[in-house]
């Protein structure tokens, strides 16, 4: 069975990147992130952000750090 391209599915690749900057709207965190292809990552886990501003994923290492999305 044929998958579409990222391209045609509006997805992004997941684990594609070592570092992802999230914002509060990103919440709850899980990775892979909702706009991420599913079909070749991991299973979703949920990383406890909130506290810290930071979170690694225990599957592939991704490093997530919680930008300060505040009003300034």
């Amino acid at each position: 069975m044929a998958t579409a391209a990222p391209e045609a599915t509006g997805l992004i690749q997941p684990n594609t990147q070592s570092r992802y900057e999230v914002t509060r709207a990103d919440l709850p965190l899980s990775c892979p992130m909702p706009g991420m292809q599913l079909w070749n990552s991991h299973p979703r886990v949920y990383l406890a952000i909130e506290k810290t501003g930071q979170a690694v994923c225990p599957y592939c290492s991704a490093e997530y750090v919680l930008k300060d999305d505040s009003p300034g």
